[in-house]
């Protein structure tokens, strides 16, 4: 059974979206784990995982574009790492 994706897990997808070319050029992605309590659960994938920039990756590109696109966000936990907004 597919769970349908609740409004703000649609706007965090939408801003994925905008991030996934630049992590798909080094073979790398992002999945959406969930949104609960305006924390917002990422997980990095392929190459991603190995990068010995991702802190960098995360930071300047991931939490960047998730704070100035959704404003309600007040947490971003990419993995063990979490980053308040």
């Amino acid at each position: 059974m597919i769970k349908e994706m609740s409004e703000k897990e649609k706007e965090v997808e939408n801003v994925l979206e905008k991030i996934r070319p630049a992590l798909t050029a080094d073979d790398g992605d992002i999945k959406l784990v969930k949104v609960e309590n305006d924390v917002v659960y990422l997980e990095l994938l392929g190459m991603c995982i190995h990068c010995p920039v991702s802190d960098m990756t995360m930071k300047d590109l991931i939490i960047y574009t998730v704070r100035e696109s959704l404003p309600w966000v007040k947490t971003v936990m990419i993995g063990q790492n979490k980053f308040s907004l």
